[in-house]
């Protein structure tokens, strides 16, 4: 692979990841706030495996985009779903 298309896919997943990350900082909706922060899971582990790095990206997948999504999930169902906003 070309280094500098590498360079590019590199760069516009930081972009995504960063874009998803302000998102789920920004949501109101607790489960949408969660699908974000997966989409930023799914772009850095896209990233990993690009830099050749195939033992953080198995952890990396299983937690960031496996568990950590179901546990906040589980908490979510278990509290209420948006985020109110308080006066003040």
């Amino acid at each position: 692979m070309n280094p500098a298309f590498a360079l590019g896919i590199v760069l516009y997943l930081c972009v995504t990841a960063l874009v998803a990350s302000i998102l789920a900082i920004r949501a109101r909706d607790l489960v949408k706030a969660v699908a974000f922060s997966a989409m930023q899971s799914v772009a850095y582990a896209i990233i990993y495996a690009l830099l050749l790095a195939p033992d953080i990206l198995f952890v990396y997948v299983a937690v960031g985009v496996g568990i950590y999504p179901v546990l906040m999930l589980y908490a979510i169902s278990k509290t209420k779903r948006f985020e109110e906003v308080g006066e003040g």
